[in-house]
């Protein structure tokens, strides 16, 4: 994929997994490339994620398999297990500062200049929140496309926080009762995303489930010489 060309449109869980991706790579560089195994368990980590998800091996798997084929991520073998490493500096052709921001957005959700600074320590120390903002900058008018947008702000919050483009225009942030801090609001939002999210996943491992026992039940009701239905 050519920095030229219209970049796909990302679900959660493959934003999720290129930014597990892209932090472990700076964060624990002895175990990059990751196993599918260590991906799952970045992905779905308590802390330093929002929303929280509870994905399966299966559903990683499948956001790998579709960001490999738009160059996004690369598999070698190594080992007793294959393992998945990122490229997206090299397919959206930006420097590792950027790279590192766009990563931070996609684990933990619009954030502020200072937020992402603070957020972004253990992988690069920015010099001051102006070099942040700098960096945001060249996302949003970025000329092969913007990776980046700055949100309004919302009433009594100090700074605009800056959201992903990777899964295509963000939702219309709506602001909280009256009175109700900007924080609040956005809590609200992400709590309700996360529960989404989880349902989806709690739903596809049930029906897997269902059709495991179904099957099992075929098998059973065969060998016994009775039909399901009886």
């Amino acid at each position: 994929m050519s920095s030229t060309t219209s970049l796909p449109v990302l679900s959660l869980v493959e934003t999720r997994v290129l930014g597990v991706l892209a932090e472990k790579q700076r964060t624990v560089p002895d175990s990059y490339p990751l196993t599918l195994n260590s991906l799952v368990s970045g992905c779905n980590q308590k802390t330093s994620r929002n929303p929280v998800l509870e994905l399966t091996e299966s559903q990683v798997q499948a956001a790998i398999d579709s960001l490999r084929g738009y160059s996004l991520v690369a598999e070698t073998s190594g080992g007793r297990a294959f393992r998945y490493e990122h490229n997206v500096d090299r397919v959206l052709r930006i420097p590792s500062q950027s790279v590192i921001l766009l990563t931070v957005l996609m684990l933990r959700g619009p954030q502020t200049a200072g937020e992402l600074r603070i957020a972004c320590d253990r992988m690069h120390n920015f010099a001051d929140i102006s070099s942040v903002e700098g960096f945001l900058n060249e996302l949003a008018e970025r000329p092969a496309g913007a990776l980046v947008v700055k949100l309004a702000r919302l009433p009594g919050a100090r700074e605009s926080r800056w959201a992903h483009l990777l899964s295509g225009a963000p939702a219309e942030e709506v602001a909280g009762p009256a009175g109700a801090s900007s924080d609040a609001a956005y809590t609200a939002s992400d709590v309700s995303l996360g529960e989404v999210a989880a349902l989806k996943a709690n739903v596809a491992r049930l029906e897997a489930e269902v059709a495991s026992l179904k099957a099992l039940l075929g098998r059973v009701c065969t060998e016994l010489g009775i039909s399901e239905a009886g």
